[in-house]
């Protein structure tokens, strides 16, 4: 009999072991996981950080732009001779005329002054009105949509 408790008393340190021996490899999976499951946390919190990090200066440039609209321009008016004549027969003579008139529009009149060729408006912009900035957008201005859209936003520069 003392033969059998030995042999019995084996196979339970055997299967004693075998439990432990597992569970001690499953604990540390179960660990390396939550470590992984962890890394994409502050990858998130890192890119979070990131974007917050992007907007701020967005936010301080808006206050430098707001300082620069503290110190508007004079608008320009063109003396009569350098009027600009558009072929509708409105007359010209600064930034805030031409807006109005760009309003009022039609294509067929726009399409006249403005080619892949040449751009009557942002020609007489630079040359008369001094703005390069203004004549350059206008340029680039495909429609006479966006030409308005370029001659309002530009109007926000000049103390009108």
């Amino acid at each position: 009999m003392p033969t059998s408790k030995k042999a019995a008393t084996k196979k339970v340190a055997k299967k004693s072991v075998a439990k432990k021996a597992p569970a001690k490899k499953v604990t540390k999976k179960a660990t390396a996981k939550k470590a992984v499951k962890k890394a994409p946390a502050k990858k998130i919190t890192k890119q979070a950080t990131k974007k917050a990090a992007k907007k701020a200066p967005a936010k301080k440039s808006a206050k430098k732009t707001t300082a620069k609209t503290n110190t508007k321009k004079p608008l320009v008016l063109a003396p009569n001779d350098k009027s600009f004549w558009v072929t509708n027969g409105a007359v010209l003579n600064s930034l805030v005329a031409l807006r109005d008139a760009l309003d009022e529009m039609e294509k067929e009149v726009y399409s006249y002054h403005v080619t892949k060729e040449h751009n009557d408006f942002a020609s007489w912009v630079d040359a008369v009105l001094c703005d390069s900035q203004c004549a350059l957008e206008l340029k680039r201005a495909q429609s006479l949509v966006k030409a308005k859209s370029v001659v309002t936003r530009r109007l926000k520069v000049y103390s009108v």
